[in-house]
């Protein structure tokens, strides 16, 4: 049975591994997000969203050589940074990666809400990696339309503060998670999906 694991590092920087490749997401650089410490990480590719520092400071990644093969076929969608087209924080890339039959989709630094297409592309992902912080991104409200359009199997928020973590003004997690069902903390920063996975919102625990 295909699994996709998915690692997070905090704020919206995740990897997403599957028969031994890794993939990390929107690395961020040190001393830009208030309370994480600094990313010394080993993948097989890095993707980000856009270059802000908090999101694509591809120096924290070490690229291993002769490593295992691509797995994933990797969609990049364009989108916005904020809801007035671009003008206040510039584009946004989604990343789509699918593999055996499983589908991850990190939404990045989403600013907007979705148009009918790209919902069409993005609909029904084992894994959605989702903003709810407001602000720089979409707000908790938002986001739970946004994961009601799309269908996920497990949904992951990103991007959002914390007692020890996260900018002053971004919303907290529990302004999310107070709008879904089947939420499970976990005490760890470590998840595996595969098809037989429950629907859930997962909320992954720095370690």
């Amino acid at each position: 049975m295909s699994k996709l694991t998915i690692t997070w590092h905090g704020h919206s920087c995740f990897t997403i591994s599957a028969d031994g490749y890794d993939v990390v997401l929107d690395p961020y650089a040190p001393g830009s997000v208030p309370g994480l410490g600094d990313l010394s990480l080993t993948a097989d590719m890095v993707l980000c969203s856009h270059e802000h520092s908090d999101h694509g400071f591809t120096d924290a990644v070490r690229i291993r050589t002769g490593g295992a093969e691509n797995p994933f076929q990797i969609t990049k969608i364009d989108t916005f940074h904020d809801d007035a087209s671009g003008s206040l924080r510039g584009t946004n890339r989604i990343h789509i990666l699918e593999t055996g039959g499983l589908k991850a989709v990190h939404l990045g630094d989403l600013g907007c809400m979705l148009n009918a297409m790209q919902i069409d592309q993005l609909k029904k992902p084992d894994i959605l990696l989702i903003p709810v912080g407001g602000y720089y991104t979409i707000n908790a409200a938002q986001a739970a339309q946004v994961v009601e359009k799309l269908s996920p199997r497990v949904t992951v928020p990103m991007h959002y503060r914390s007692d020890t973590f996260g900018y002053p003004v971004i919303g907290r997690l529990e302004e999310y998670t107070s709008r879904c069902n089947n939420v499970i903390h976990y005490d760890t920063n470590v998840l595996t999906v595969d098809s037989s996975t429950r629907p859930q919102t997962a909320v992954l625990t720095m370690v």
